[in-house]
């Protein structure tokens, strides 16, 4: 098996050790939505009653659909792209559109780690910079030690900090202000960091994920022995395990849990499809699988446990309950948790090791995102590209540069609501757009009797009646449901009190078609090149491909052939080559 494998794409690089791939995959599962998203999800959802629409999402459509995409990856040893132009020629957008929602996505999620990286070179000095209201940026109605007697108008100095000195932001969208030279250089390291990680493909970010996917659990586990330990921790903590059962009864709690899986595993964004790609053809993808998921879950526990103890420690010191604090977006690890360090013992040196486990968390998750780009624009378009960049750094540097100057809106003094308007319409409109025409192209068109017979191939042994029903059944309909539900009681995007004007969410449904727009677009196209009939361009364009690794030595590579002619001529051959690369 392992010969064919080399006929098949004899210059594809594979992981130096599996752990690697094991650890990028949790690098990429584990990032700064289980310290933010999370809590926040949880927070607002009832505490304890979210981790059961959470956990049951997790078992019938996080792990299945993991599941999935790693082994067509895997198994077909390319990049979403290619896999969904394999898998379905009708639905072959999708894998275009996982690219663009990728390249959306880490345009503006490098922004987080932008800040994560300011707050951590401000955290260098005896006293921290949102520890009192002695700073130019306070204003009057700032209070270093917020109580429930604080008047209604005042701010709290942590507030201030983040407001009024990091981003200097507008009133809102109708003034975009000026461009925030500091955020700009940071953010050009930050782009820098994530170029020097993935420059050399997965044989550089083999070595980087050792530190990047595991450091974060030194952190959290030292930051909670020191959270529980303070008064009010324990509230925090109730809040958090303790379930509102009434909350169940909101159709939102369900439809943002199954967000929260797709995006915290990577469910549609094509991440792990392109890294599994890098896999040994036997290797065991089920176990990855369940370590990836699990694993992503028991981090979101336990920063959930990190958070709402310090929540329990604010609302002990303002004297108000946790319902009250103010949470909302990233204001709750750049805002509520650094007030809460402002109190603590030694607040500098746990402030510097809470936001380097951001940067950690942020930059692997980051690198993963740009790999899709890489990989599938490398498969489909590799000898082109050839041309203009002789060698993969170039190429490398070329993308970041250009997902870089795209990153510049957000650094400006408006680039706060442009954050929170790109995050709203893009982590839940289309990725569930996304994942639905994944599903119904894989699990349906493709089928899972072709899913369990190429992981029969891999390793010897087709998936069990769990998955099939979970493919066949459960994420379908579910998936169905919940993008109907998420469409009725959709809610236009908002900023603390600030509601986004008429126009400004417009602008938000275009960013969301930005890339759900590649899914008709595909379809369109591979009609119009189809030879044939409607009817029978319809019949061939659900017709799966299945790739002929022996076949793409003589050809050069990168064909696919119909499953149904094991036997097929050279003209046969060179047609189809033809047909697979016009699409």
């Amino acid at each position: 098996m392992e010969a064919d494998m080399k006929l098949h794409d004899p210059h594809r690089p594979t992981w130096s050790r599996q752990i690697e791939f094991t650890l990028a995959g949790i690098g990429m599962a584990v990032g700064l939505g289980n310290v933010w998203r999370f809590p926040y999800l949880c927070y607002r959802s009832g505490g304890g009653a979210f981790l059961v629409p959470y956990v049951f999402m997790l078992v019938v459509l996080g792990i299945p659909l993991l599941y999935m995409e790693l082994l067509l990856g895997q198994y077909m040893r390319r990049g979403p792209v290619q896999v969904l132009k394999n898998v379905c020629p009708l639905l072959k957008g999708v894998g275009l559109a996982s690219v663009a929602i990728s390249f959306i996505m880490c345009t503006y999620y490098n922004v987080v780690i932008t800040w994560a990286l300011y707050y951590m070179f401000s955290s260098f000095r005896t006293t921290l910079p949102w520890q009192d209201c002695n700073n130019t940026w306070n204003t009057q109605n700032c209070t270093s030690t917020p109580t429930n007697s604080s008047g209604e108008h005042t701010s709290t100095a942590s507030q201030e900090f983040f407001n009024l000195k990091m981003l200097q932001r507008t009133s809102g969208l109708e003034d975009s202000g000026t461009l925030r030279w500091e955020l700009l250089l940071i953010l050009l390291l930050a782009w820098t960091m994530i170029y020097l990680c993935i420059f050399k493909g997965v044989k550089s970010t083999g070595k980087v994920v050792y530190f990047t996917a595991l450091f974060p659990y030194v952190i959290l586990l030292a930051l909670l022995i020191n959270n529980v330990q303070l008064p009010g921790a324990l509230e925090g903590i109730k809040f958090f395990i303790i379930p509102e059962w009434e909350k169940l009864l909101s159709m939102e709690v369900w439809v943002n849990a199954a967000a929260q899986i797709f995006n915290s595993i990577g469910i549609g964004f094509g991440s792990l499809m392109s890294m599994s790609s890098y896999n040994s053809f036997n290797n065991n993808v089920l176990k990855d699988t369940l370590t990836i998921a699990i694993v992503n879950s028991l981090t979101s526990l336990l920063a959930g446990f990190v958070i709402f103890s310090a929540f329990g420690y604010m609302s002990h010191l303002q004297g108000i309950h946790i319902k009250d604090l103010a949470v909302d977006g990233p204001g709750l690890v750049f805002v509520v948790y650094p007030q809460a360090f402002a109190t603590m013992p030694l607040a500098p040196l746990w402030a510097v090791m809470f936001f380097f486990m951001l940067l950690c968390l942020g930059l692997d998750s980051e690198f993963c995102m740009v790999e899709v780009m890489v990989t599938s624009l490398k498969d489909s378009y590799g000898k082109q590209l050839n041309r203009y960049f002789k060698r993969k750094e170039l190429f490398v540097l070329a993308v970041c540069s250009v997902a870089f100057l795209f990153g510049i809106p957000y650094v400006m003094q408006v680039g706060i609501y442009v954050f929170q308007l790109m995050d709203h319409y893009t982590a839940i409109v289309s990725i569930l757009f996304l994942a639905f025409f994944e599903v119904i192209a894989t699990c349906w068109i493709y089928g899972v009797k072709r899913l369990s017979g190429c992981l029969e191939e891999m390793t010897g042994k087709g998936a069990n009646i769990y998955f099939k029903f979970c493919w066949l059944i459960v994420a379908p309909v579910l998936i169905t449901v919940i993008l109907i539900f998420s469409i009725i009681q959709f809610k236009p995007a908002r900023y603390e009190d600030y509601v986004f004007p008429g126009w400004a969410q417009g602008v938000g449904w275009v960013i969301a078609l930005g890339s759900i727009i590649w899914i008709p677009l595909g379809a369109v196209h591979t009609l119009w090149v189809l030879p044939g009939s409607i009817t029978e361009k319809l019949r061939q364009s659900i017709t799966p491909y299945a790739l002929d690794r022996k076949s793409e030595l003589d050809l050069g590579g990168g064909e696919t052939v119909h499953p149904a002619s094991p036997a097929i001529t050279s003209e046969a051959k060179t047609e189809n080559f033809q047909f697979q690369t016009s699409l």
